[in-house]
C-alpha cells in the first residue's frame, strides 16, 4: 500500500502554537480502507494527542469490504479520538444507515455529522457540514466548513491554482457553497478532492470594507487527496485552530476569491492606463502629473486589495507571476522594454524584463525583505550569465520614495560589453545631468532606513571571461533627491532604451503583449530559471 503524506502545521505557520496546543487531524477520502487508515491515525495520535479527527469525502467505498465494515461496527477497529464524517459521493452502506438511525455514534469515537448540520465539539470547535450536493441555510459562523463540492471560483487570485492548472473543470463546484463560505468565513474549509491530487490554496481574507479594525479572519481552503493514493499526494493534514486576532493580511495571503468588484468605467483606448507590472515606480505612467496629484489629495492610497503590486489584488494578472518566495515574488513586466527576440543572439528567447516585489504592502523596503529581494536578483544574474555564456550582464534599479504605493525593483539584461566599457554607467550619469535630476555617487547599503531620503539606486553587473578565469564587475550607483525635484519615474527605462537602441519601445503602452504572448514568455523563462529558482529547491 502506498504511503500517505501528512502535513503538521505547528510553530512554522502558527506563531501562538505551543506544545500544549490542541492539534486536530484530517483525512482525505478513506474509501473503505478502514483498518489501515485508523491504524495510522492511532499511531499518529499516540505521538500528537489529537483533539479530534475529520474524514473528508468518502469514509466508505463503493465496494466496501464486509469484514472491515463488520469489525468497525462491532468496535473491533480502534478509533483513538473523536472522529467525524459525513456523506461524500458514495452512499453510506445500509448497515451504517441502520446504525445511525439507532445511535449517532456509528462506532466508539466515530460520529456521523449528517448531510447538513452544525456541530460543536467538546473543545468548542464549531463544524458546519454540507455533504453530498445539497445547500445549507441557517448557519452564520464556523471554525471549520466541511463540504463535498468545492466553492465556485475558489481558484481565483491563486498563483498555486494557476501553477497546478486548477480551475472550473478540476472539481464539481457550487456557487451556493461559495456564498456559504463567504458568509461563514471559516478558518478552515475542507472539501473532497476528485482525484489523486491535493490542493491547499493560499489563505484568503475578506475585502477591506469589512471592519478590519476589529481583526480579520483568514480562511484556508484545503482539498486532500484520497488515503493511500498511487500518486502519493498529501492525504492527511494536522493543524492547530488559531483564533488569534489578525489585523493585517500575512505575506502570501490573497483577497477572497469570492469578492465581486463594482463595475468601473472603462478607460478609453485613447487614454493611457496602468498595469500592476508597469515599469514606473508606482505602476502608473507619468502622463498627467497634476491630475494624479489632485486624485491623491482626494483619496487615500490603495490598500492591498487594490494595489497593483499586491498578490491580494483580485484583478492582478497572475499569469505573469513567475516565482513566489517567503518575503518577495518575481514577475514579468507589462510592456517589457526588450522584445522576446532582443537577446536571441545572446541565448535568451524571452524579454528578460522582470519586477522583483516584496510581499508586504509598503512604500519602502524593510530589512527583512531585502535579503530575499537580493537573492532573486542574484539568481536572475546567474541565469542570464549562464544562458548567454557571459555575453549578457544586467541592470537593476529601485526608486524609493516615501510616497510610493508599493516599492519594487526592476531587472533587465544588457550586453556585457556595455558594462565592461562603462557605457551603462555613463548612460545613467549623462541623462541624469541632461534632465537635471541630480548626481550619482557609489554607495552600498541595504534599505531606505540607512539613508533617510528618497533615492534612485542602480546596480550594474556583468561577468567577464578572460585568460585568468574571468572577473565580476559590480557597481552600485546612488542618487538622492527630495521633493523639490520632480523626479521622472521613467528615467531608468529611458536610459536603457537609448543604450539598447529601443527608443520606439520606451513607452510601455506601445508594446503591450497579448496574454498568450505573456504566458509563453513566462513558460520559457521558468524553464531557463529552473535551476536558479530557490523557491522550488526549498519546497522539494
Amino acid at each position: 500500500m502506498a504511503a500517505a503524506k501528512m502535513s503538521v502545521q505547528r510553530k512554522r505557520n502558527f506563531s501562538d502554537v505551543t506544545d500544549t496546543d490542541d492539534i486536530s487531524f484530517v483525512f482525505g477520502s478513506v474509501n473503505g480502507q478502514l483498518r489501515a487508515a485508523f491504524s495510522k491515525l492511532s499511531a499518529l495520535h499516540a505521538k500528537n494527542g489529537f483533539s479530534f479527527a475529520i474524514v473528508t469525502g468518502n469514509l466508505f467505498g463503493e465496494s466496501q469490504d464486509d469484514e472491515q465494515l463488520a469489525d468497525l461496527l462491532g468496535g473491533r477497529i480502534d478509533i483513538p479520538c473523536p472522529t467525524y464524517f459525513t456523506v461524500g459521493t458514495t452512499p453510506l452502506p445500509s448497515l451504517v444507515v441502520e446504525k445511525i438511525d439507532k445511535d449517532e455514534e456509528v462506532a466508539p469515537n466515530l460520529h456521523y455529522l449528517g448531510r447538513r448540520s452544525v456541530t460543536k465539539t467538546s473543545e468548542g470547535v464549531r463544524i458546519v457540514t454540507l455533504g453530498g450536493v445539497l445547500a445549507l441555510k441557517g448557519a452564520n459562523n464556523a471554525d471549520i466548513l466541511l463540504t463535498t463540492m468545492w466553492p465556485a471560483d475558489v481558484w481565483k487570485n491563486s498563483p498555486k491554482a494557476r501553477e497546478l492548472q486548477i480551475g472550473a473543470e478540476t472539481a464539481s463546484s457550487s456557487q451556493s457553497i461559495a456564498e456559504l463560505c463567504d458568509t461563514l468565513k471559516p478558518r478552515y474549509h475542507f472539501a473532497m478532492s476528485p482525484g489523486d491530487f491535493a490542493f491547499e490554496r493560499e489563505p484568503f481574507f475578506p475585502e477591506s470594507s469589512e471592519g478590519q479594525d476589529q481583526g480579520i479572519t483568514l480562511t484556508r481552503f484545503i482539498a486532500l487527496a484520497p488515503w493511500a493514493n498511487s500518486a502519493k499526494a498529501k492525504s492527511m493534514y494536522a493543524f492547530v485552530l488559531n483564533r488569534e486576532t489578525i489585523l493585517t493580511p500575512p505575506a502570501g495571503s490573497t483577497l477572497t476569491p469570492f469578492f465581486k468588484p463594482a463595475l468601473r468605467k472603462r478607460i478609453g483606448d485613447d487614454q493611457p492606463g496602468f498595469s500592476r507590472f508597469d515599469y514606473s515606480a508606482n505602476g502608473r505612467d507619468d502622463y498627467d502629473h497634476h491630475r494624479r496629484k489632485r486624485r491623491r489629495e482626494r483619496s487615500p492610497p490603495p490598500g492591498p486589495d487594490r494595489c497593483f503590486f499586491c498578490l491580494s489584488n483580485p484583478n492582478l494578472p497572475t499569469h505573469m507571476v513567475c516565482s513566489v518566495g517567503e518575503y518577495a515574488y518575481l514577475a514579468t513586466a507589462k510592456g517589457p522594454l526588450p522584445a522576446a527576440n532582443t537577446f536571441t543572439k545572446q541565448g535568451l528567447d524571452f524579454p528578460g524584463h522582470f519586477i522583483i516585489t516584496p510581499l508586504t504592502h509598503s512604500a519602502t523596503l524593510s530589512a527583512a525583505e531585502f535579503p530575499e529581494m537580493k537573492r532573486f536578483r542574484d539568481a536572475l544574474q546567474g541565469m542570464v550569465a549562464k544562458a548567454s555564456k557571459s555575453r549578457l550582464g544586467a541592470v537593476t534599479w529601485e526608486i524609493s520614495r516615501a510616497k510610493n504605493i508599493h516599492v519594487h525593483w526592476q531587472f533587465m539584461p544588457v550586453p556585457a560589453d556595455m558594462v565592461t566599457k562603462g557605457l551603462v554607467e555613463a548612460g545613467f550619469r549623462v541623462l541624469a545631468q541632461d534632465m537635471k535630476l541630480g548626481k550619482f555617487v557609489e554607495k552600498e547599503f541595504g534599505t531606505a532606513d540607512e539613508v533617510k531620503t528618497d533615492y534612485l539606486r542602480v546596480w550594474i553587473w556583468a561577468e567577464e571571461d578572460n585568460d585568468d578565469g574571468g572577473r565580476v564587475i559590480s557597481k552600485t550607483l546612488f542618487m538622492p533627491f527630495d521633493e523639490n525635484i520632480r523626479f521622472d519615474l521613467q528615467y531608468p527605462r529611458k536610459v536603457m532604451a537609448k543604450l539598447l537602441g529601443l527608443e520606439d519601445r520606451t513607452t510601455w503602452q506601445d508594446v503591450v503583449q497579448t496574454e498568450q504572448e505573456e504566458t509563453a514568455d513566462v513558460e520559457r523563462f521558468r524553464e531557463a530559471f529552473k535551476e536558479w529558482d530557490f523557491t522550488l529547491m526549498e519546497e522539494s
